[in-house]
């Protein structure tokens, strides 16, 4: 009997010192496994990167990014830009495509791509959006006002120079929406040419360009409180104000609101070449004298159009224009990088 015991003893001391052994090896194991997160919020890269899932050797540019700006480290998200692709050169129309990006918390790798994707949803917007003219400058927002997002764009129909126009309706983003027809926003357009409109965050007050002046200059209309935003663009034609901080004898275009910060193409001198994009602030009630968004941004041909996305999960903002500098596809191309103001 005691022979028998030691055994047993012996053969449970054996099993219990292995069972150890698997144990610490598989705590070991986890701990060499575990991931450790690097970075609490994901950065853009400052480089620029053609979007080439979407550009192709025909003119895209004016770009308009989706009205949700909240997107997370990893996100797809949809871009409704002029081209004249579909008519191989000869027109502009509205068409869409989609960015693909994700950061790494991990390794702080940044990963982008493009692609022209089939959207019901997009593809009944740009089909009722499109005139019969040419189409420049779309934007798209969600006003919280009322309910209803609004799709702009500027339209060029033979005889008659740029007028703004937009459609409202439901964010039901399904093929059955319905979406109207636009009609003009008949509170800024005049017999000269306007486009380009912008809003700020609170929707009191619309910027847009127009030559009413004799070159292109960018100017502002505030809406009073009592007055519903729908029926404000729809008022009679108003004599808007020059941000004439920005106002040079060149021309100022594209004008896109961000906060408290203006984003704009010129052609004025001191730049890069060609149109260049700049930015104002807005400070003390008034807009801060421009300044050149530099050579990482602008090159010795045209810069155009930028927009600007912001995403709470990242620690600046996201920049896209238009360009046709080499290197592209043909004409103009549609750029991503990134902005912030230090």
């Amino acid at each position: 009997m005691q022979i028998k015991d030691v055994a047993m003893k012996n053969c449970c001391l054996d099993f219990l010192i292995a069972f150890s052994i698997i144990i610490c090896l598989a705590s070991a194991s986890c701990k060499k496994h575990e991931v450790k997160i690097k970075y609490e919020y994901g950065v853009f890269p400052d480089t620029v990167i053609n979007l080439a899932g979407i550009n192709t050797e025909y003119n895209d540019y004016n770009i308009a990014p989706d009205p949700d700006n909240l997107y997370n480290l990893t996100a797809s998200f949809p871009l409704v830009f002029s081209s004249d692709r579909n008519s191989s050169g000869v027109s502009f129309d509205l068409v869409y495509g989609y960015i693909n990006y994700d950061f790494n918390r991990v390794t702080g790798s940044f990963s982008l791509s493009s692609e022209i994707v089939e959207n019901p949803f997009f593809k009944n917007l740009v089909s009722k959006m499109n005139t019969t003219g040419n189409d420049f400058g779309p934007n798209r927002i969600y006003c919280s006002g009322d309910g209803f997002e609004y799709g702009f764009v500027a339209s060029e129909e033979s005889g008659r120079g740029l007028d703004i126009m937009y459609s409202k309706y439901l964010p039901l983003y399904s093929a059955t929406t319905v979406i109207p027809s636009p009609v003009p926003v008949s509170l800024v357009n005049s017999s000269s040419n306007d486009a380009y409109i912008s809003f700020n965050s609170s929707f009191d007050t619309l910027y847009f360009c127009s030559d009413r002046g004799g070159n292109f200059d960018i100017y502002y209309l505030r809406r009073a409180n009592s007055v519903p935003f729908n029926d404000w663009l729809l008022s009679p034609q108003a004599s808007p104000s020059g941000v004439d901080s920005v106002r040079t004898s060149a021309d100022e275009k594209c004008p896109f609101i961000t906060g408290r910060v203006m984003i704009f193409a010129s052609d004025r001198e001191g730049g890069y070449g060609g149109w260049d994009l700049y930015y104002s602030v807005f400070r003390g009630g008034k807009w801060s004298s421009p300044k050149n968004m530099g050579d990482k941004i602008n090159s010795a041909n045209n810069e155009y159009r930028p927009v600007v996305v912001s995403n709470n999960s990242f620690t600046n903002k996201l920049l896209l224009f238009s360009s046709d500098r080499p290197g592209g596809k043909g004409g103009y191309d549609l750029y991503f990088s990134s902005f912030n103001i230090k």
